[in-house]
């Protein structure tokens, strides 16, 4: 018997919607990472964090999930986030930084904040793991040379943590760690060059462009100055300028893999695919790989030139090392 429309629409009434919760992204997500699945347990738990931000078990849970894919400088900056907003009461966050410090050899740190777990949790979870980290650092210490390298374990950090802003485009916060870096390590010309970087894109191009001039006539011959100064020109459309840089760029051929993929990333990004996809293809990728720029540029330079395979390949194993890649748009989808 077909029922009426008035009984449909009082049964339609009556259905309660199923609107799925923290808890239940969270769950989601630590069944995929216990699968191995990181990139969607990373989806999950960023459900997660949006539906309960201020959770800190869905962001510490992210944290382990970015340790497994090496993106240490990631998973740090979610935990001392956490530790500032629990006013240091969630101390796991302890040993899960002692824990990523050793895996980036910032061995002093990993110390530090391996003894500040135990000191907080007498009996606490990793209370094991982490005198077992200890005994490894005090069996690799060599006799007499016992924490020599603090200022360059602050270098370091400092890098580490610039190079993850720059990368997700945090430009404030970027600037703010390269205004420090610059005064305490003022002999050291990549935190300048970084810093107009940092500049121009957030906010201030003729300034940027002021001070990379000022730098490159310290230096003519910067690699640093032309690469920068090629992009400025090219974004704000000042055609000449860029080509002057770009043109000697063309015929500069580093021996560093950290000077060959900038240069790479700077023919891709003003649109010289054929000679960027050229670049790309001669990097030692294991040298690069910890890079979000090469993933990008390369995949839209194989794109650009007819190659959607190669550059959706990329993409995808871009986006599984680096999962802040996977909020951009694709190649396919670029001007």
């Amino acid at each position: 018997m077909l029922q009426s429309d008035n009984n449909v629409q009082g049964k339609k009434e009556n259905i309660i919607p199923y609107i799925p919760d923290g808890d239940f992204y969270f769950t989601k997500g630590v069944e995929a990472f216990e699968k191995n699945k990181f990139d969607v347990a990373i989806k999950w738990l960023r459900k997660a964090i949006e539906a309960v931000p201020d959770n800190p078990l869905y962001q510490c849970q992210m944290s382990i999930v970015y340790t497994e894919i090496g993106a240490y400088h990631a998973a740090n900056q979610l935990l001392n986030e956490v530790l500032q907003a629990t006013a240091e009461q969630y101390t796991d966050c302890y040993y899960l930084l002692a824990n990523n410090y050793a895996h980036l050899g910032l061995l002093s740190d990993a110390k530090k904040y391996a003894e500040m777990y135990l000191n907080k949790q007498e009996d606490g979870d990793f209370r094991e793991d982490a005198e077992h980290l200890l005994d490894l650092m005090h069996s690799d210490k060599e006799e007499g040379n016992e924490w020599e390298f603090d200022e360059e374990d602050e270098l370091i950090i400092y890098q580490d943590m610039v190079f993850h802003h720059l990368e997700n485009k945090e430009w404030e916060k970027a600037l703010g760690l390269l205004d420090e870096m610059m005064m305490l390590f003022p002999d050291l010309q990549l935190v300048r060059h970084d810093y107009t970087y940092a500049l121009f894109f957030s906010g201030s191009p003729d300034e940027a462009i002021k001070m990379e001039l000022d730098l490159l006539e310290e230096q003519p011959g910067s690699l640093h100055s032309h690469t920068n100064l090629a992009l400025f020109y090219y974004e704000t459309g000042r055609k000449a300028e860029y080509e002057r840089h770009i043109k000697g760029l063309l015929n500069v051929y580093p021996i560093h893999e950290q000077q060959k993929l900038r240069i790479a990333v700077t023919l891709a990004a003003t649109g010289k695919y054929e000679q960027a996809y050229m670049r790309f293809g001669k990097l030692a990728k294991q040298q690069v790989k910890n890079h979000l720029a090469y993933y990008k540029w390369y995949s839209i330079s194989a794109y650009k030139l007819g190659r959607p395979s190669k550059a959706l390949s990329l993409w995808e194993e871009g986006c599984r090392k680096h999962p802040v890649l996977a909020d951009e748009e694709g190649p396919w989808k670029t001007s």
